[in-house]
């Protein structure tokens, strides 16, 4: 059955509600609603919906809501921040279609040490890139958590990272299939950022697992 079109999803994700008091340890920024859109809409045409999706990291609840809209009925959105999962509870309430089969679960848990036991659950993140000091590995932390537990995933990491998810995902049986970039603007939110708005380039990698 067709599902709705990558511009209806990111038209819906628009409404969804920013953190309040983002963390910047924990690098919360809003996914753009045409990043998530598109992911989810590739997942969907890939047929990669079919059954447990999980977004590590979900923050805002973004990435865990497309999917739902996008057609996945069993979607779990995992963060270690009760007051982001709050959030996207209230978003998943705002959009009637998302919750109309009950398919949303929010689940407080370190993404890098989930509370799971899914093996072959498609994964959908937005990881830390790793400019805050301390997360300079965060992403290959993610990557390491969605080995485990994916077949496929959908990540967003920052520009120039296309070597490094290749490498990893061939080291642990892995193989990037599709790949495209996509603009991340990120609206001023903390005392160190010097402009109102700055877009980064970022890139979106989806991959296979053994």
């Amino acid at each position: 059955m067709a599902g709705p079109s990558r511009r209806t999803l990111a038209r819906a994700l628009e409404t969804l509600a920013d953190f309040a008091d983002p963390t910047a340890a924990l690098e919360q920024y809003l996914t753009p609603p045409e990043i998530a859109a598109h992911i989810c809409h590739q997942a969907r045409l890939q047929d990669d919906l079919e059954g447990w999706v999980v977004d590590l990291g979900t923050g805002t609840g973004m990435l865990a809501i497309a999917a739902s809209l996008a057609g996945a009925r069993q979607v779990i959105g995992l963060d270690i921040d009760p007051d982001a999962l709050a959030v996207a509870r209230q978003n998943a309430a705002r959009i009637d279609e998302a919750g109309k089969h009950g398919c949303l679960e929010w689940l407080r848990g370190d993404a890098t040490r989930p509370p799971l036991s899914l093996t072959d659950a498609t994964v959908v993140s937005n990881p830390p890139f790793g400019a805050q000091r301390g997360n300079r590995h965060a992403d290959r932390e993610f990557l390491e958590t969605t080995r485990s537990i994916a077949n496929v995933s959908y990540t967003i990491h920052n520009e120039g990272s296309q070597e490094f998810v290749e490498s990893f995902a061939a080291d642990e049986g892995g193989e990037v299939t599709h790949a495209f970039r996509a603009e991340f603007p990120i609206a001023r939110r903390f005392e160190f950022h010097t402009e109102a708005e700055e877009t980064l380039e970022a890139e979106v990698f989806r991959i296979e697992w053994e």
